[in-house]
Formats: structure tokens, C-alpha cells, sequence
């Protein structure tokens, strides 16, 4: 349940970058979700190994370097995922942010909810 929950709080990340950032599209809502579950997987296996490796990086720069490791991220998942358009760094820069604004607030109100029910 949490996997999928996941991934449909990051493809609600997605839609929303998609509606505000020119730079970002999808080619359908269906595309929108594989592109979700790919971004998963790739934050899970790649995205340890980038952080470790730019760990000075992210030490001089007090933590801001991750949103760059972030923007990656993205824009490797553009990559190997077709249906899914990134044009250039400024865009999967903005669009990182903007879906760790969503899945944050998303995941945020789901525990609220959860702490609540178990109250």
C-alpha cells in the first residue's frame, strides 16, 4: 500500500510540474504514472550512490546541492522514459523542487491522517 501511495503522490508531483513549468510535459496520464514508478526507482538505486559521491559538494554547500542531485534525478528518469520531456536543467531544476513541495505536503497530510485515526 505504501508503494502505491507513493507513486501516485509523486505522479501528482508530476502533473502539477507539468501544469506550471513550460519545460515539463507528459504524453498521457498512463505515462504519467510509469514515469512515477521509474522516478522510484531510480531515486531508490541511483540517487544513494550520487549523494555519496557529492558529499563535499553537499557539505560546502550546506545541503543546497542536493536540489541539483534532485534535478538529475528527473531528468535521468526523462531519459530513459519515453512520453516524458524535459527541456534543459532549469526546468527539471524547477520541476524537482516543485515535486518535493507536493510529495511532501501529500505525505504529510497522509500521516496527519493516519496519526489521527490511530489516536
Amino acid at each position: 500500500m505504501g508503494f502505491l501511495l507513493r507513486t501516485l503522490i509523486t505522479a501528482v508531483g508530476f502533473w502539477v510540474a507539468e501544469w506550471l513549468i513550460d519545460g515539463i510535459s507528459f504524453s498521457g496520464p498512463i505515462v504519467t504514472i510509469i514515469a512515477a514508478i521509474v522516478f522510484g526507482v531510480v531515486n531508490a538505486l541511483i540517487r544513494p550512490v550520487l549523494m555519496l559521491l557529492t558529499l563535499p559538494l553537499n557539505l560546502i554547500t550546506l545541503g543546497l546541492f542536493t536540489l541539483v542531485v534532485n534535478a538529475a534525478m528527473l531528468g535521468l528518469t526523462a531519459l530513459v522514459m519515453p512520453g516524458m520531456r524535459i527541456d534543459g536543467f532549469g526546468a527539471a531544476f524547477i520541476g524537482a523542487i516543485i515535486v518535493a513541495v507536493v510529495s511532501w505536503a501529500a505525505n504529510k497530510m497522509v500521516v496527519d491522517r493516519e496519526a489521527a485515526a490511530n489516536r
